[in-house]
């Protein structure tokens, strides 16, 4: 049986000081499978960032499984965290993140030259000049992020997210910086990613972006809630289930 790409069971976060313990996550069950647009939307403190970040294994859980494909990825060391993120992860960012001191073709190229087994120069511009065709950015290969607009910048963005041909796309407030013509732009494309074929999951607080996606979840107090409002353990045996087999 083919695994879901994304497959969390029980996930907890907690975020521990002398003085007291914060449980950001709270028993998360969550599958997203090949080709799905997941949005996550909730009030500020709800945990949406824990989770994209424990997601893009940018932090590990406290407690629970975490598989991505089929491979246990919970307790992984930094370093093999990172190999599978570049490998398996595209990140698209509210605030951008490029590098001005590079051009945008060398910055959707820096995740591949990151592999752990190293790319052919020539596949690498194969499939950066690609990737500017999918956003129609071919023309601005030489710029640099700074002679581009806000809604260009994003657009290099998710070019970069995409040269490595991800299994999950991870999408933080993409439309956060820009206007709405250039928000609603952006999410034109990522739903036209989505699709041909491209597994999104994208956190927002804008309710109009979060309902383009086929599915939403909405986060409260560190666990995903249900339609009417009470938490989805009842998905809990189902998804266990599909693990185990």
């Amino acid at each position: 049986m083919q695994h879901p790409t994304i497959l969390m069971q029980g996930i907890t976060k907690i975020f521990a000081t002398d003085e007291m313990e914060t449980h950001a996550l709270r028993g998360i069950d969550l599958q997203i499978s090949s080709g799905d647009f997941v949005s996550i939307c909730g009030p500020s403190g709800c945990g949406k960032s824990t989770l994209l970040s424990l997601l893009g294994l940018l932090d590990m859980p406290s407690g629970g499984s975490y598989q991505i494909e089929g491979k246990e990825v919970s307790g992984l060391s930094l370093s093999e965290a990172a190999f599978i993120r570049n490998e398996k992860i595209g990140f698209i960012f509210q605030s951008f993140n490029l590098i001005d001191e590079l051009t945008v073709f060398d910055n959707i190229a820096l995740p591949l030259r990151y592999r752990r087994q190293s790319v052919a120069k020539s596949e690498i511009e194969d499939r950066v000049m690609a990737c500017l065709k999918t956003v129609d950015m071919t023309h601005r290969a030489g710029h640099r992020p700074n002679q581009l607009s806000g809604g260009q910048q994003q657009r290099i963005a998710i070019a970069r997210a995409l040269v490595g041909s991800p299994a999950l796309l991870l999408v933080d407030e993409p439309t956060g910086n820009l206007d709405s013509r250039n928000g609603d732009a952006v999410m034109d494309m990522l739903c036209e990613l989505n699709n041909n074929g491209t597994t999104l999951c994208m956190v927002t607080h804008d309710p109009r972006y979060a309902d383009m996606a086929s599915r939403k979840l909405h986060l409260l107090d560190g666990r995903i809630l249900d339609s009417d409002g009470t938490p989805m353990q009842q998905h809990t045996t189902a998804l266990r289930q599909v693990a185990a087999q």
